[in-house]
């Protein structure tokens, strides 16, 4: 479908006689999208094509683009997306390149907010074939290649995987044996985007490559159904104690859906491990990257410095309204 049937779609509710608010972007990134680094050219808004869309959770959608001369990107980087109505009111968001590197196409994944202007539309009513607008790669200090080593230590938020998620499919499509840990902060199972993805590449039947160095683990805040033996609560210091000091790239299951991690602990407890867990002692991170709602990063950020990580190494990208 043409770009002017999504602009037919998009609501525009605003009076034209109001001045148009500053828009708000999804993620808090360092100077403006707008910005230019010394020596580079500006930025052009190009348009590219929906090929594909993929429900990840209830709320989050992944758009699958084809970008004709796309300049290629490094994992961590965003875009730009803009839509314009037939009324010429128009709205742009930021969103966080979930796509490796080395894939032929870009993802960009959107979590739905319900009192958003932009990511309902994005997620609910953008179809296979229709054309948007939009501009990158742009970012540069929340970004991370396999030449720049390890080990990697990140830190999700909900919708905050997604900038790690390229991460990680970077370092599996380089085949990288950097050691690489992550856990992922959701409310409830349901809401733990890419986890299958995840659990192939980490997971007790994962092979090749890189699958053994990677631990992948998750904490539920929220809900926690019958059997789970993962994490549950925020992130706190006892949590990253065990996370950070066992090795566990297998993981344990619940009712056939197996999303866990080695049994951890609950918000404000002691660490306990499960079968076929292993206690090893791991070096602290040279590479951290946190990414999620301010309060998450927040909190993730001073805890991590806390427990002796340099605040230099730590990398943090903060989303919010879209």
């Amino acid at each position: 479908m043409a770009r002017a049937a999504v602009l037919e779609r998009l609501i525009s509710t605003p009076d034209p006689g109001v001045p148009l608010p500053d828009p708000q972007t999804p993620a808090e990134h360092e100077g403006t999208s707008d910005a230019v680094a010394p020596g580079r050219a500006p930025l052009d808004w190009r348009i590219v094509t929906v090929i594909e869309t993929v429900r990840e959770t209830p709320r989050t959608t992944t758009l699958v683009l084809d970008a004709p001369g796309w300049p290629g990107h490094r994992a961590g980087q965003h875009v730009d997306l803009r839509l314009t109505a037939e009324d010429g009111y128009q709205a742009q968001r930021s969103y966080s390149i979930a796509s490796a590197p080395e894939e032929e196409v870009l993802r960009i994944t959107v979590d739905r907010l319900e009192d958003g202007e932009v990511s309902p539309f994005l997620t609910d009513d953008v179809l296979s074939g229709d054309e948007l607008e939009l501009r990158g790669p742009i970012g540069g200090p929340f970004t991370w290649s396999v030449d720049d080593g390890g080990p990697l230590l990140l830190l999700a938020g909900g919708s905050g995987i997604v900038p790690l998620m390229a991460m990680l499919r970077h370092r599996a499509a380089q085949g990288s044996e950097v050691p690489a840990r992550l856990l992922h902060s959701v409310r409830t199972p349901r809401e733990a985007a890419f986890r299958t993805e995840l659990l192939g590449l980490s997971g007790p039947s994962a092979v090749g490559p890189g699958t053994s160095t990677l631990d992948v683990r998750w904490t539920l805040t929220r809900m926690t159904p019958p059997g789970w033996d993962g994490f549950t609560g925020r992130i706190d210091d006892a949590m990253l104690e065990a996370f950070e000091t066992t090795w566990s790239p297998g993981s344990a299951g619940f009712g056939g859906d197996a999303i866990g991690g080695p049994a951890g602990t609950a918000s404000g407890g002691t660490a306990s491990t499960g079968p076929g867990s292993a206690h090893t002692t791991h070096e602290p991170a040279a590479r951290v990257f946190v990414c999620g709602p301010t309060g998450f990063v927040e909190a993730a950020a001073d805890l991590l410095v806390q427990r002796g990580h340099d605040p230099a190494a730590i990398h943090a990208e903060r989303f919010g309204p879209s």
